[in-house]
């Protein structure tokens, strides 16, 4: 049993994927579009040229893809710059795997030879291996967000929030942590990781003000950058409504009050679970409702499953654990046809298996909302019969 409690295990991981990349490298191997993409923001920051530009000078001819993120995440890129342009998504994986290592850790309390056991069985996963072979910052976020919010916050550290800042300086997505910190009554915390993002974006509009401007004043609005809405790899409301009215111009409103009711019992579940002592679970729920409510959460953003399932395994709740390795480990997204407009004739069928994700969040936090209230009604009644 020593060898299970061996914590020189998990540090392998990212070697070996760091060696994966030098092999991808030396063999010129094209692996990691967005990690590439990454790599060309820095340099272009670097070298002054505009960075929300049709066409970037610092890709790589095999990539054509615009740079979409905030011009402070340029900031956080800048180390890549300094690496081969084949390296980087060999720097990338090695981070990503370290980053799942470090969720586990913290999440699921896993040590030793189990820990990386489990960050193996977690690259099987659909959302996590997509944001491997993208050489995409999914991984890294999460880790980030996961030790602000379980272990920085938690322990009332002077740095809670700036790690939440941070990942939302680099992707918007992770400033729904912020209303998370604010309902679980960490104010300071909530204002320090917005003092982080803002900072950030005004360093931004003094060594890059062209950037800056271009991004707040029109790239941020601009949803042909990101990709077609109605893809199937959009896993979030505003997909879903998308591809079932095929692009209704009323679409995303319906979608953004569709998430305005599910925010009711969202926000009721992470004061519930916070109150109670279940901050993973807190977590969780504000995880998953903020990639329902995104307009884009493409199907590699989710790997927020990772904490998921080692928390219903943790939590003796291995029928719904085995479900969620199903529902992400099925590759179901990749195998509904899709593309050119495929989506707007699904029938139901497909449309459940299309919008598998979407479907299963809403479902989830709609059932632990009843799940809780009845618990709350249990609890009153027995109260009263006393």
């Amino acid at each position: 049993m020593s060898i299970l409690r061996d914590n020189r295990w998990p540090a392998v991981l990212p070697v070996l994927a760091l060696v994966a990349g030098l092999v991808v490298w030396l063999c010129g191997w094209h692996l990691g579009a967005d990690s590439a993409v990454y790599r060309a923001g820095a340099a272009t920051l670097l070298k002054g040229e505009p960075l929300y530009s049709a066409d970037l000078t610092t890709l790589p001819d095999w990539v054509r893809l615009p740079f979409t993120y905030p011009p402070a995440a340029t900031l956080t890129f800048v180390p890549l710059a300094l690496v081969p342009p084949g390296l980087t998504w060999g720097v990338a994986t090695a981070l990503s795997v370290a980053s799942v290592t470090v969720v586990l850790a913290v999440a699921g309390r896993l040590r030793g030879a189990w820990l990386a056991v489990a960050t193996l069985g977690a690259l099987l996963l659909e959302p996590v291996w997509k944001t491997l072979f993208l050489g995409q910052i999914n991984l890294i976020l999460m880790a980030l967000v996961v030790l602000d919010a379980l272990v920085l916050c938690a322990r009332g550290s002077r740095l809670g929030g700036t790690l939440i800042g941070v990942a939302a300086a680099v992707k918007l997505t992770p400033l729904i942590f912020v209303p998370y910190l604010l309902f679980t009554g960490r104010w300071r915390d909530a204002l320090r990781a917005l003092g982080m993002f803002a900072g950030l974006q005004a360093v931004m509009f003094v060594i890059a003000p062209r950037d800056a401007a271009d991004y707040w004043g029109s790239a941020v609005f601009d949803p042909d950058r990101i990709g077609s809405v109605h893809w199937i790899f959009n896993q979030s409301l505003n997909g879903l409504v998308n591809r079932a009215s095929a692009l209704a111009p009323w679409s995303t409103t319906a979608a953004l009050a569709v998430g305005a009711l599910l925010a009711v019992p969202a926000v009721w579940l992470v004061v519930r679970f916070h109150r109670r002592g279940e901050p993973v679970e807190a977590l969780l729920v504000a995880a998953f409702y903020g990639l329902l409510l995104s307009p884009v959460s493409w199907s590699h953003h989710w790997v927020w499953a990772i904490p998921l399932v080692v928390l219903l395994v943790r939590t003796g709740r291995r029928w719904w654990a085995a479900a969620a390795v199903v529902l992400f480990g099925s590759q179901v997204v990749m195998l509904v046809p899709n593309g050119g407009g495929v989506e707007f004739g699904w029938g139901l069928g497909w449309e459940i298996l299309g919008n598998a994700y979407v479907l299963a969040a809403a479902a989830g936090i709609v059932g632990l909302a009843v799940r809780e209230m009845r618990l709350l009604v249990s609890v009153e009644r027995s109260g009263l019969a006393k």
